[in-house]
């Protein structure tokens, strides 16, 4: 039966200093915290580490949510854990649920689904929609021998891998700068013949460093990825 112990939960903070107290203390009823402070220049720090249960990881330069994630990872690796959960920093993903996760059976990478959504803007649900549709084709491509079901969400960030699939991105090259760390993960765990779940999730949309830049960077994620086949 697993524990408490076997889980942990990563969240990559850059100058969250309004919301970051209060997901910590949502979310240590049910798992124990790492929080990656990545270089902010706000009191993020200082509020993570007053919680003396929480793991704080603290970069000396901003290196965005790959590596802070990565960073995690280790960590959680180092440390023992089965199954890490990522979540962000700024209350769009609901600490409240986590036990969708943590009682999720045996899979390598679940998913958290967006089905109820507040004040999404209608580019952010486009892009969604079409980066998934994307996605699926990029996994499965014509003659992919590949099965199971389509996925419904393919750039959510809160979800869960297992040590395996945590091992399997830690041993690779990543390329992802921002969110396309999502589609990248998601592909090479999926190429690999891991399995993926999907849970359904609340997100409400509050600030985001989404921008033309970062929509770029997302768009040359997946020609490599398609045009590469890497796994």
């Amino acid at each position: 039966m697993l524990k408490r112990e076997d889980f942990l939960v990563v969240i990559p903070a850059y100058n969250e200093e309004k919301t970051i107290g209060e997901v910590i203390r949502r979310t240590l009823p049910f798992a124990d915290v790492c929080v990656v402070n990545d270089a902010s220049l706000d009191n993020t720090e200082s509020i993570v580490r007053s919680f003396g249960r929480v793991v704080c990881i603290t970069h000396e330069k901003n290196t965005h949510i790959p590596q802070a994630t990565l960073d995690g990872m280790k960590y959680a690796l180092n440390h023992g854990a089965a199954y890490v959960v990522t979540m962000d920093a700024g209350l769009t993903h609901k600490p409240e649920e986590l036990p969708r996760f943590l009682e999720f059976p045996e899979c390598d990478l679940v998913i958290g689904v967006r089905t109820e959504t507040e004040n999404v803007p209608l580019y952010r649900r486009l892009i969604s929609h079409t980066a998934t549709l994307l996605m699926n084709l990029a996994i499965r491509p014509t003659g992919s021998q590949l099965s199971g079901s389509l996925l419904r969400d393919a750039t959510s960030g809160y979800r869960r891998f297992s040590r395996r699939a945590v091992e399997l991105l830690l041993t690779r090259k990543m390329k992802a700068r921002a969110f396309d760390f999502h589609t990248e993960s998601l592909a090479l765990i999926a190429r690999n013949g891991l399995s993926i779940g999907e849970v359904p999730i609340s997100y409400e949309f509050s600030k985001s460093s989404f921008n033309a830049k970062v929509l770029r960077m997302g768009i040359q994620m997946y020609l490599d990825l398609v045009i590469t086949g890497r796994k």
